[in-house]
C-alpha cells in the first residue's frame, strides 16, 4: 500500500478532487452562512478564519501523509458540495479513516453522500488496497450515525470521552467499520442498488 498521488474521483453525479488553498472561495459560503454543519466536530470551519485554517491543515496533514482531502463537486446542480477525506492512514497496517464528511444544508439526503462514498470506498478496497475502513462520528450525531449504518458500516463500539469538541466540552465517538470481504460481499452491492 502507497500514499496515493493525484486522485480526482467521479461518476455522473458528483466528482471529487484533492483540496487545495484557493477552494476558500468556493466553501466559504458554508463556513459563514451555516456554522452548525461544525456543531459535533473537533475542528470546526466556521467564518472564514476557521475555514482558511480547515484547509491549510488538511493540506498540511496531506503533505505529511497523513490524511487525504477532497473537496465534493455536485455536477447536478454545478456547484461545491462540501469536503471528505482519508484521515489516520496507516500504509504498515493497510488501514485507513474516512470521515471529516460535511455537506450544506441542501445536499444532505439528497443522495449525494452515497456516490461520494461509493467512489471513495471502492478506490480505498480496490485499487489502493486497504483491508478495512474506519468511521468514527460524535454519539450523539444521530444523522451522521444513521447514514454511516445505511452503507453497510457495522458498529464496534464507543470510545468514551476520547477527543475535545471544538466548541468545549469532550466527545464520545462511535466507531464504525468496513472490512474488505465486507466491501466485496454485501456493502459494494448494496450500495449500488441504492444508487440506482
Amino acid at each position: 500500500m502507497l500514499f496515493p498521488g493525484n486522485i480526482v474521483l467521479e461518476d455522473e453525479r458528483v466528482m471529487l478532487r484533492p483540496l487545495q488553498k484557493d477552494d476558500l472561495s468556493s466553501l466559504l459560503a458554508f463556513a459563514e452562512q451555516e456554522p452548525e454543519l461544525w456543531t459535533y466536530s473537533a475542528v470546526s470551519a466556521a467564518g472564514e478564519e476557521g475555514m482558511r485554517n480547515y484547509i491549510d491543515e488538511a493540506i498540511q496533514a496531506r503533505d505529511l501523509k497523513k490524511e487525504y482531502p477532497f473537496i465534493v463537486f455536485d455536477k447536478q446542480t454545478r456547484s461545491y458540495a462540501g469536503s471528505s477525506r482519508f484521515y489516520d492512514i496507516n500504509l504498515f497496517y493497510v488501514t485507513t479513516q474516512l470521515g471529516y464528511t460535511w455537506y450544506g444544508k441542501k445536499f444532505q439526503r439528497s443522495g449525494l453522500n452515497r456516490h461520494c462514498k461509493l467512489l471513495m470506498l471502492t478506490y480505498a478496497f480496490e485499487q489502493w488496497g486497504v483491508e478495512r475502513v474506519e468511521f468514527r462520528a460524535d454519539h450523539r450525531n444521530e444523522r451522521s450515525i444513521n447514514a454511516m449504518k445505511n452503507i453497510g458500516c457495522t458498529v464496534e463500539g464507543l470510545l468514551r470521552s476520547n477527543m475535545p469538541l471544538a466548541g468545549g466540552g469532550r466527545r464520545t465517538s462511535i466507531v464504525l467499520s468496513i472490512l474488505k470481504d465486507e466491501w466485496y460481499d454485501f456493502v459494494k452491492p448494496n450500495l449500488q442498488k441504492k444508487i440506482r
